[in-house]
C-alpha cells in the first residue's frame, strides 16, 4: 500500500486523494519541495491529531503518543469540556488540550515554511435527489443499494489474516453478515456480546441471524467489572470520552481477537439512511407543527414531569418525557437538544461563575447548527443526517470503534462507510428513509428475502449498557467519590450542590440523569489520568 501511495502521490501530488477509497490517515514528506502532507479519510474512520509548533509541527494518530513530545503541554481547553459536556466526546477540530487539533475528516494539511495550510477535499452532496416518483424508480433504488452494499463489502474481504463480523443482531451487522455469507460461500465468524439483563441483551437476536446464515458464531455473556474496567478505557481514549457503549465494544474486541484479526461491522447505518429514534422524533415534531409548541410550553412538560417514568431508560415513559422536553423548540435546536447530555440551561446551574466566565455566551449547539446550514439540503431532516455523518460519526461512533478494536490488535472495516455507497445513499429522498412511521425504509426494502424478516421488523437497540441501574447500585459509591470529593471540587469547574442534586434525584428515582452523571465520572477520571499525574508510556496494541 505504501510503495502505490507515494507512487500516486509523486504523479498527482495532493489529488492523489481523489484516487483513494477506504480509510486512512498518513504523512508523506516531500524533500523536493521541502513540504510534509498529511490526510485523513473522507469519513474520518483513522484519527489524526497534530499540534503546530513555533520550529516544528507534531503529529500522530494518537494523543497519547503527541503527548510524548516534551513540547505539547498538557493544558486543559475550558471549550473544549465545554462542548464534552453536550456531547460526551470533543467534537472535531478541537482538541482537550490547547494548541492541539484534530485534522476534520476529508482534509488535508500542508507544512511548508512553517506556514501549516488545512485544506478540504471531499464534501458530501445530499442533491441533487435520486428519480423516486414511481414504484419503478422506487425498486430500482432498492436494487442497486444492494448491488453497492456487495460491492462495498466484497472490497472489505480482502485480508491475508483471519476475518469476521460483529453482529448484534440488528438490521445493519444483519445486513453486513448476510452478503459475508453470499460472497465468501463458507461460514463467517461471527461474534456478539450481551448482558445479564434482558432489557439489554441482544443475544437472541444475532442468534436468529448467525443460524439463518449457518456462521460460525460465538455469543460471550459477559458481567463487567466496570470499576476495574473504566480507568484502562480512560487511558485508552485519550481525550474525555462518554459514550458507555464503548465498554462492550472494549470487551468484545478483546474476545474476538482471539479468533480474527479483522472484523466487519454495521457502522455508518443509521447515519446514511436515518435509523435513530431521533430522526422519527424529528419528523414527528414537524408534522405536529403549531401544536408541538402547545405539547412543549411550560405547563405541559410540567405535567408530563409529575407523571411517574420508571426506572429504566427504555421506558416508553421516560422516552415521551424526553420527547415533550424539546418540542418547544425550534426544529434545529430540537435536534440539538435530543443530542445534548448538558444544554444550555444545565450548564448555567452546573458551572462554578468563574467557569462559566471563562466561556461566555458560547452555545456548543451552533456546532450542529453549523453542520446543517453546511450541509445545502433543502429538507431539514437531510441536513440533520448531513450533521450526523460529518460530526456525531467520525467525533463519536468511530472514535469509539478504532480505538477498542486497535487496542487488541483488530482492524475495524465498515462497508456502510464507502464513500461511494455514502454518497449515493445521501441522494436518496428522505422519504424513502423515513416511510409510515418506519426507520430505514429504503434499506429494509433492500434486504427483503436477504435478512430474516424479525430482523427487518426488530426495533433498533444498539449496544446499550444498564448504566440507570448501575448508578443506583453497583457504582453509586464511585461516582459520589469522584464527583462529590475533594479533588473534583477542587477544579473549580462545578457546583458541588447541583452535582449532588443531580446524584439524589437519580438515586430516588425522581429524574433519570444517568447520562449526565456518567459524563461527569469519565471527566473526572480523565483528569486523574492525564492532568493529574503525567502517565507513562503506552503500551503498544498487541500484534
Amino acid at each position: 500500500d505504501t510503495e502505490v501511495l507515494l507512487r500516486l502521490y509523486e504523479t498527482r501530488g495532493t489529488a492523489c486523494l481523489q484516487a483513494l477509497r477506504g480509510m486512512f490517515a498518513f504523512a508523506i514528506w516531500d524533500e523536493r519541495k521541502r513540504t510534509l502532507f498529511i490526510a485523513r479519510d473522507r469519513l474520518g474512520v483513522k484519527p489524526l491529531f497534530y499540534r503546530p509548533g513555533p520550529k516544528s509541527l507534531t503529529f500522530a494518530s494518537e494523543l497519547k503518543a503527541l503527548l510524548q513530545d516534551p513540547e505539547v503541554g498538557r493544558e486543559v481547553d475550558p471549550v473544549a469540556i465545554h462542548h464534552y459536556l453536550t456531547f460526551q466526546y470533543v467534537p472535531s477540530s478541537h482538541c482537550v488540550f490547547k494548541g492541539v487539533a484534530k485534522l476534520p475528516p476529508g482534509h488535508f494539511l500542508v507544512c511548508r515554511d512553517g506556514k501549516v495550510e488545512v485544506s478540504r477535499y471531499w464534501k458530501l452532496a445530499c442533491m441533487p435527489k435520486h428519480d423516486a416518483r414511481t414504484p419503478a424508480q422506487i425498486e430500482g433504488l432498492a436494487e442497486e443499494l444492494r448491488a453497492r452494499l456487495e460491492e462495498a463489502v466484497r472490497y472489505r474481504l480482502i485480508s491475508d489474516v483471519p476475518l469476521g463480523a460483529f453482529l448484534s443482531g440488528g438490521i445493519d451487522s444483519s445486513a453486513v453478515v448476510s452478503t459475508m455469507s453470499r460472497l465468501t460461500g463458507r461460514p463467517v465468524k461471527t461474534f456478539s456480546i450481551g448482558f445479564e439483563q434482558d432489557s439489554y441483551n441482544e443475544l437472541p437476536a444475532a442468534a436468529v441471524v448467525a443460524r439463518r446464515f449457518r456462521t460460525d458464531h460465538t455469543a460471550f455473556m459477559v458481567k463487567p467489572d466496570v470499576v476495574q474496567l473504566l480507568p484502562e478505557l480512560v487511558s485508552r481514549y485519550g481525550e474525555p470520552y462518554a459514550d458507555a457503549s464503548a465498554i462492550p465494544t472494549f470487551i468484545l474486541s478483546r474476545l474476538a481477537r482471539r479468533q480474527v484479526k479483522v472484523v466487519l461491522t454495521g457502522d455508518a447505518g443509521d447515519e446514511n439512511f436515518a435509523g435513530y429514534d431521533r430522526h422519527l422524533a424529528n419528523r414527528l415534531a414537524m408534522r405536529l407543527g403549531a401544536l408541538s409548541r402547545l405539547l412543549g410550553n411550560r405547563a405541559a412538560r410540567a405535567l408530563l414531569d409529575a407523571m411517574p417514568h420508571g426506572a429504566r431508560q427504555h421506558d416508553l415513559r421516560w422516552r415521551l418525557k424526553r420527547f415533550a422536553d424539546q418540542l418547544g423548540e425550534s426544529p434545529e435546536a430540537r435536534n440539538a437538544g435530543w443530542q445534548s447530555q448538558f444544554g444550555p440551561a444545565e450548564k448555567a446551574r452546573l458551572y462554578e461563575p468563574d467557569f462559566a466566565r471563562e466561556l461566555a455566551s458560547l452555545d456548543s449547539r451552533e456546532l450542529v447548527f453549523a453542520r446543517c446550514r453546511e450541509s445545502g439540503a433543502e429538507d431539514f431532516l437531510d441536513a440533520v443526517l448531513y450533521s450526523d455523518i460529518t460530526g456525531y460519526l467520525p467525533d463519536c461512533l468511530l472514535v469509539k470503534t478504532d480505538i477498542a478494536t486497535m487496542a487488541h490488535g483488530v482492524e475495524a472495516r465498515s462497508p456502510f462507510l464507502d464513500h461511494r455507497l455514502v454518497e449515493f445513499a445521501a441522494r436518496i429522498p428522505i422519504g424513502l428513509k423515513l416511510r409510515g412511521g418506519q426507520t430505514k425504509w429504503i434499506l429494509r426494502r433492500a434486504l427483503q428475502g436477504l435478512v430474516p424478516d424479525e430482523v427487518l421488523r426488530r426495533r433498533k437497540m444498539g449496544f446499550n449498557l444498564p448504566l440507570d441501574s448501575w448508578l443506583r447500585f453497583e457504582l453509586k459509591e464511585m461516582a459520589r467519590e469522584l464527583l462529590l470529593g475533594e479533588r473534583s471540587r477542587m477544579r473549580g469547574y462545578f457546583r458541588p450542590e447541583f452535582v449532588g442534586r443531580l446524584m439524589d434525584e437519580h438515586l430516588s428515582g425522581r429524574w433519570n440523569w444517568h447520562n449526565e452523571i456518567w459524563t461527569l465520572m469519565l471527566l473526572e477520571l480523565w483528569h486523574r489520568e492525564f492532568v493529574d499525574a503525567v502517565p507513562a508510556t503506552a503500551e503498544p496494541a498487541v500484534a
